[in-house]
């Protein structure tokens, strides 16, 4: 009789947990088949629904509520099988990671061997096997993998030098390899949990830099592409400042006057604060009386929402950047660059909120930056020199970032940020 009780008792207790866990799984499946009608077999629509409710208060249990998030973690995962969703296998670049760690080097037996394995890789065959053995072919013991100009260079200084042979040079380069394939996972892991797919499965497949990921439910597969194809570089750049490109910018704003069709405006309508501000900058008289006109007269300084400062050269509606982007990539534009100036690089920083002045609305703008580019197109920094970061909160209780790089990269960013403060410049950060 005991044991009758007993059993009756796990029997009650497992249906109690079944209903529970069953019931997440119906108010899921109801939320969504709602998500559905309302977008009329758009995937997009559909997802930007549930993202919009993901916070909502969906089910009560009387003592407790859940939002649909909430809710969605705690359904039962019916796995591929069962409710579809988006399987893909990605390939990361070990090519790219080595001519990364080689700093792009120029050498042509490197650079031999790199095309010779790509070509002679089978399936899937270690890259980095058939990369050393292309490059003992091709150098024939004329050149080292630790040669300078090779993986003896500035980024990786700290852990090969010319000195070294290529059975030690390999070890260093294969746990380099190792480590960005890891850290390439992680990120993809991490993008994945915010994406807020239900229990996503992510595998690394063996040492072959190939990452398998299966997303339960997923249904828009344009914007799990973006997702997991989008590629972020950290790079430490120097800028120019206003001072130093404010005469480029009015000599544009002429050359584009000749070419470019002014839009129609009425008549009493004007705009010169824009030219005031750029004035102010530059306080020739002869520029000053060149640049104050009437709203469609600037193509380019009409789109300037208002000026910049210091690296800032000025602040833009998010809707100009491409016609902005389109003026800088012309070359008659970029001819107008002075000589110590030609590689220059025009980029935007991240667009954010600010409230207009006059109407006192708030309004969404982008800052405009010149980086000081090269012949190379290299940054003065990469991130490979960083060996750890976090989030943190500086002495005022703002958001910051810690970094740790190793001994290279500490002395390099030594030198760098005392030249921005000898020469009262500014480093801007892209990543």
């Amino acid at each position: 009789m005991q044991n009758r009780g007993l059993v009756k008792f796990f029997a009650i207790l497992f249906a109690l947990v079944s209903v529970y866990q069953l019931s997440f799984t119906f108010v899921s499946q109801g939320i969504e088949k709602d998500a559905k009608e309302f977008a009329k077999g758009n995937p997009e629509k559909e997802v930007k629904y549930l993202d919009s409710i993901g916070k909502e208060k969906v089910f009560s249990l009387g003592f407790t509520d859940f939002t649909y998030n909430e809710v969605k973690d705690k359904k039962i995962n019916k796995g591929l099988d069962l409710e579809g969703g988006i399987n893909v296998q990605l390939q990361i670049s070990v090519k790219d990671i080595v001519k990364g760690l080689a700093n792009n080097s120029k050498n042509p037996v490197f650079n031999q061997a790199l095309a010779e394995a790509t070509k002679n890789r089978q399936g899937n065959q270690d890259y980095l096997d058939v990369f050393f053995a292309e490059f003992e072919k091709a150098a024939n013991g004329t050149v080292k993998l630790a040669s300078p100009d090779i993986f003896a260079n500035k980024s990786l200084g700290d852990e090969i030098n010319f000195k070294m042979t290529d059975d030690q040079t390999k070890k260093v380069i294969r746990r380099k390899v190792d480590e960005s394939i890891e850290s390439a996972f992680e990120v993809l892991r991490k993008r994945i949990d915010k994406f807020g797919v239900t229990q996503p499965n992510i595998q690394k497949l063996g040492q072959s830099g190939r990452i398998l990921v299966e997303l339960p439910g997923a249904k828009d597969v344009d914007r799990i592409k973006k997702l997991l194809q989008s590629t972020a570089q950290l790079e430490f750049w120097e800028t120019y400042k206003i001072d130093d490109l404010g005469n480029f910018l009015l000599a544009t704003n002429n050359a584009l006057k000749l070419t470019e069709k002014a839009p129609a405006v009425a008549k009493t309508e004007t705009k010169s604060a824009v030219s005031d501000s750029i004035n102010k900058l530059l306080t020739d008289d002869k520029v000053k009386d060149s640049t104050a006109a009437k709203k469609g007269d600037n193509p380019l300084l009409d789109k300037f929402v208002s000026q910049g400062g210091g690296a800032i050269l000025a602040i833009v509606d998010p809707k100009d950047t491409a016609s902005i982007n389109s003026y800088f990539k012309r070359q008659d534009i970029r001819n107008l660059l002075p000589a110590d100036k030609r590689y220059a690089k025009f980029v935007w920083g991240k667009p954010s909120i600010r409230v207009d002045e006059k109407t006192k609305k708030s309004v969404e703008t982008v800052e405009l930056y010149a980086l000081k580019g090269n012949r190379d197109n290299q940054a003065a920094m990469s991130g490979g020199v960083v060996t750890d970061a976090k989030d943190s909160f500086d002495q005022l209780g703002k958001p910051s970032v810690t970094m740790q790089m190793n001994g290279k990269g500490a002395k390099d960013w030594e030198e760098l940020t005392g030249k921005a403060y000898r020469k009262k410049q500014h480093c801007h950060c892209i990543g």
